[in-house]
């Protein structure tokens, strides 16, 4: 009587919702001793095949045939010039996109990525570009540009944060710059350190014009001191004393 009454049920039942109910009921009876091992194996596999023969009659609303979702296929991102791409990304990574003990860890395409990712960072806080527009702009691929990342990810230079939604396309990664060295290369505007490091050779002051200016600066250096008058005949450079007797010892072919 049980089994007559489950398989009618289960000819009946069209939502997942049933099924699941059905399939309860199935097996509590089976535990209560009410259906036998070979009565509860055989309407679960009729509870399968009535579930498989609907999922396959359900259709997806919006999505066309042949497609599994309703977002449009990617398109591969090529450079209209292959040599406007590389003069691109070789001119962003020659520009100084970060302190030079981090930029010998990457490759030309990679600064070239970074070079944008600090950019940004540098005018808004983070980086919310698209992968897409960040390979455009440095003239990479879309991969290319996704390894440079996740390089720079593992190393402890910046952080991602996905913003992924359910039902609906995901927004752009969120890229922050937390390398101290990286942020402090930024704020300097890329400049390099190696006059303060050589003490500031050739000048000796540094200060604002008289005209207010702060950008515009003046370098006050020291007046180049006049040569000592020549010695010597003719246009024989000032030698010394020591210098002329190794010299005469070399020409008579004795050691200095």
């Amino acid at each position: 009587m049980f089994h007559t009454t489950m398989s009618a049920a289960i000819g009946g039942a069209t939502t997942l919702a049933q099924f699941d109910h059905l399939s309860r009921q199935i097996w509590q009876a089976h535990a209560a001793a009410t259906v036998t091992d070979a009565e509860a194996q055989r309407l679960a596999e009729l509870l399968h095949d009535r579930r498989s023969a609907i999922r396959e009659a359900v259709v997806p609303v919006g999505i066309p045939i042949g497609r599994v979702t309703l977002f449009p296929p990617k398109r591969l991102q090529r450079a209209p010039e292959r040599s406007v791409a590389i003069e691109r990304r070789r001119r962003l990574a020659c520009s100084g996109p970060m302190p030079p003990a981090l930029a010998s860890r990457f490759t030309t395409g990679q600064l070239a990525v970074l070079r944008i990712v600090g950019d940004e960072m540098a005018r808004n806080g983070a980086c919310g570009l698209c992968i897409d527009a960040i390979a455009a702009r440095a003239g990479v691929c879309r991969r290319w540009a996704q390894a440079a990342i996740r390089l720079a990810e593992g190393d402890g230079l910046l952080t991602i944060q996905e913003r992924r939604y359910q039902g609906r396309k995901s927004d752009p990664n969120v890229l922050r710059i937390i390398s101290r060295e990286w942020l402090q290369w930024l704020r300097r505007g890329g400049r390099s350190a190696a006059p303060a490091l050589f003490g500031g050779i050739g000048c000796s002051d540094v200060r604002p014009t008289d005209k207010g200016d702060p950008q515009r600066q003046v370098v006050d250096a020291e007046p180049f001191k006049e040569l000592p008058e020549r010695q010597g005949r003719g246009d024989d450079p000032p030698y010394s004393e020591s210098a002329r007797v190794a010299m005469s010892r070399v020409g008579r072919g004795l050691p200095r």
